[in-house]
């Protein structure tokens, strides 16, 4: 029994780093486009003092991120770089300096 339970919990880590340790890559082609795209419709925002712009966080409900034009993504502009936002959980995904 004691074997299974620490199976299934080393299974279950397993799957959790994963998820985290997935990333999103972005071609230096694709990098031109979205900054071109934000460039001409920038959704500049303050980052909130209580809030670290790094991979994974979450972006606080009172920031309001414009959709890029494929819709895979949304963005802000924050502390001058655009911050690339899974639209389904707002965790930040793609840091661009």
């Amino acid at each position: 029994m004691t074997f299974r339970s620490t199976l299934a919990v080393t299974i279950l880590l397993a799957g959790t780093t994963f998820a985290v340790a997935q990333t999103v890559v972005v071609t230096p082609e694709e990098q031109v486009v979205v900054r071109e795209y934000v460039k001409t419709n920038p959704v500049v925002v303050e980052r909130p003092s209580n809030f670290e712009l790094v991979l994974g966080a979450i972006i606080p409900d009172i920031l309001k991120p414009g959709a890029l034009a494929d819709n895979k993504y949304q963005y802000v502009v924050m502390d001058g770089r655009t911050v690339l936002i899974d639209p389904q959980t707002r965790k930040v995904v793609y840091i661009m300096d």
